[in-house]
C-alpha cells in the first residue's frame, strides 16, 4: 500500500471511529442516565461513571472498540445497598469492587472466561438481546401529577412509534447508499431534525433529567474506615466484581467472534478494575462492558481505541458544554436505535438449531437466555456453566464400556473403552463380576483414561474385591501417576513402561 492511500486508510478509519464515538455516545446519555434512576442516584453519577469507564476501558483494555460505562445489570444490585446506606457507600463499594477485579486480574483468572461452553454463550446473547429491546419499554411510560407511572396511550404512542420505525428505517436504509457515516448517527440526527423543525411533541432526553454539570471532582468516598464498613460494602462489592467480570469478558468474546480478533481478558480486567476504582474516588457509580453500545461500535466499523476514547470525550463535553442541545434529542430516536442493536444481536440462526445439535446444548441455551432476563447475567452463565458442566459429565458417565473375552491362558480380560472419573465410578464397578471370575482377571486400561482420585479408588476397592476372594488381579496399562495412587492393589498391578499411557491426574499434579 502507498503511503497516499496508508493515509488515505488512516484517515477513513479515523472518521469512521470518530463519528462511530459519537453515535454511541449519544446512545449512552439515556442508557446512563436511566440506570442512574434505577440506583436511585443522580443521573450526573451515571453520565461520570460512564466517561470515566469509557476512558480508562478504551485507553488500557484489552479489547479494542468494545465500550463501558453504567449497566442496568450493576444498578439492580446498587439500588439496595443506595437505599439503605446511601451513596457513598456506594462510591466506597465501587472502588473495592475495582480492587477485587484488579486481584483477578493479577491472578490471570481472565483466560478461564474462554471455557465458557457455546450454548452458554449463546444463550448471554441471545438473553441480553431480549433485555435490551425490554430495557427501552420503559421509555413508554408517563408519570402522573399523583406520581404513578402508566402506559403512553393515543396521539403520544402513536408518534413515539412513528418516530421509532422512521428511525429504525433510516438506519437499515442508510447503507445501501452511503457507508461514509455510521447509519446509527444518521437516524437519530434525522430524527432528531424532524422533530426540532416540525415541532412534534414526544419525549426527550431531558425528561429524563438534566445533563448538565462541571468536571468530576475528586472525593474520597465520606464513610468509616473500619471493619464494619468492610462487612457493609465487601458482599456488593464482590457480586458487582463477578457480574462486571462476567458481561465484559462475555462481551470481549462476542466481539472477538464478531470480528475474527483475539482480545486480552487479563489486560481488560485490569482495565475494569482500574476504571471503577477512579470512578469511585470520583462520585460514579462504576460499571462494565456494555454490550448494546458495543454493538453499535462494531457494526460501524469502529475497533479501535480511538471509537472509546471519543466516546468518553464527547459525553464529557455533552456535560460541559452541549447538555441544552442533547436534551432536546427525542428519545423515539434512541430508542429506535437500541431496538435496531437488540435485532443485531439476538442470533436468529439459533432457531435453526432445533433438532440440529443435542437437546442439552437446546435446553443449556433457552436456559442461560430465560435466566439473564429474569434474573441476572451472572446468575444466568453460572448456572448454565454448571449444567453443562453435569451434562458433560453426564454422557461420558454412559460411555464406560467393556469387552471381556478368555484369553489362551484361561485368564479373563476386560478391555475398558472411555472415561474412568467420579460420574462413571458406579457404572465401572458394575461391568466386573468378580465371584464368577476365574482366578486370574486383567484389566486392561490401554483404550480408557483415568480423570480423577475417584477413578484411582473405585480401581482400588475392584482389586480388593478380588484380593478377598483369593483372585489376583492385572491392571495393564495404566499411567505412571495412576500406578502411584494405588494403595490396596499392591503387587497386583502388572506394569509394561514401554507401552503404559503418559497421560497425567490433574490432582496428582496439584501435589
Amino acid at each position: 500500500m502507498t503511503s497516499s492511500r496508508l493515509a488515505q486508510f488512516n484517515l477513513q478509519e479515523s472518521r469512521t471511529n470518530l463519528l462511530s464515538g459519537l453515535t454511541v455516545a449519544l446512545a449512552m446519555v439515556p442508557e446512563a442516565i436511566a440506570f442512574a434512576l434505577v440506583a436511585h442516584v443522580s443521573p450526573l453519577t451515571g453520565l461520570y461513571a460512564a466517561f470515566i469507564m469509557a476512558l480508562i476501558t478504551s485507553a488500557f483494555g484489552g479489547r479494542p472498540g468494545m465500550i463501558s460505562g453504567a449497566t442496568g445489570a450493576l444498578a439492580v444490585v446498587m439500588v439496595s445497598l443506595v437505599v439503605v446506606h446511601g451513596v457513598e457507600y456506594l462510591f466506597a463499594t465501587v472502588v473495592v469492587m475495582g480492587l477485587l477485579q484488579i486481584l483477578f486480574a493479577v491472578a490471570k483468572m481472565g483466560k478461564f472466561i474462554r471455557m465458557v461452553p457455546h450454548p452458554v454463550m449463546l444463550g448471554f446473547v441471545n438473553g441480553l438481546a431480549i433485555v435490551i429491546f425490554l430495557a427501552q419499554l420503559n421509555h413508554f411510560k408517563v408519570t402522573a401529577p399523583d406520581g404513578t407511572q402508566h402506559w403512553m396511550q393515543g396521539a403520544a404512542l402513536y408518534t413515539m412509534l412513528g418516530l421509532i420505525a422512521l428511525t429504525m428505517a433510516i438506519i437499515y436504509l442508510t447503507p445501501k447508499l452511503t457507508r461514509a457515516v455510521p447509519a446509527t448517527l444518521v437516524g437519530i440526527a434525522a430524527v432528531s431534525a424532524l422533530v426540532a423543525v416540525t415541532g412534534i411533541d414526544t419525549k426527550t432526553v431531558g425528561d429524563l433529567g438534566s445533563i448538565g454539570g462541571g468536571l468530576p471532582a475528586f472525593h474520597l468516598p465520606n464513610v468509616p474506615f473500619n471493619w464494619e464498613t468492610l462487612k457493609i460494602v465487601f458482599p456488593y462489592a464482590l457480586i458487582l466484581a463477578a457480574i462486571g467480570l462476567i458481561e465484559s469478558l462475555l462481551t470481549l468474546n462476542l466481539i472477538d467472534t464478531m470480528t475474527d480478533t483475539r482480545g486480552k481478558p487479563n489486560r481488560e480486567s485490569m482495565a475494569q478494575g482500574a476504571a471503577n476504582v477512579v470512578t469511585g474516588l470520583f462520585g460514579g457509580m462504576g460499571g462494565c462492558a456494555m454490550i448494546g453500545q458495543s454493538m453499535i461500535n462494531v457494526n460501524n466499523g469502529a475497533i479501535k481505541r480511538l471509537s472509546g476514547i471519543a466516546t468518553a470525550l464527547f459525553l464529557l463535553s455533552f456535560i460541559l458544554f452541549a447538555s441544552h442541545w442533547i436534551e432536546r434529542i427525542p428519545l423515539a430516536a434512541l430508542i429506535g436505535v437500541m431496538f435496531v442493536v437488540s435485532e443485531k444481536t439476538f442470533e436468529w440462526g439459533s432457531f435453526n438449531l432445533f433438532g440440529k445439535v443435542p437437546k442439552p446444548d437446546i435446553f443449556v441455551g433457552l436456559m442461560v437466555a430465560g435466566v439473564t432476563v429474569v434474573t441476572d447475567l451472572a446468575v444466568a452463565v453460572v448456572l448454565g456453566v454448571i449444567v453443562s458442566a453435569l451434562v458433560f459429565a453426564w454422557e461420558h458417565a454412559k460411555r464406560i464400556e467393556v469387552n471381556a473375552y478368555l484369553d489362551e491362558q484361561g485368564w479373563k480380560v476386560y478391555e475398558l473403552q472411555g472415561t474412568l472419573f467420579f460420574a462413571s465410578v458406579a457404572a465401572f464397578q458394575s461391568l466386573f463380576a468378580p465371584r464368577e471370575d476365574p482366578e486370574h482377571v486383567v484389566v486392561e486400561f490401554r483404550g480408557a483414561i483415568v480423570k480423577d482420585h475417584s477413578a484411582i479408588v473405585a480401581i482400588d476397592n475392584l482389586a480388593e474385591r478380588y484380593r478377598q476372594l483369593g483372585k489376583r488381579l492385572h491392571l495393564r496399562h495404566l499411567s505412571p501417576d495412576c500406578l502411584e495412587l494405588l494403595e490396596k492393589a499392591g503387587d497386583m498391578v502388572e506394569v509394561n513402561m514401554m507401552e503404559d499411557p503418559h497421560y497425567h491426574l490433574a490432582d496428582n499434579k496439584l501435589g
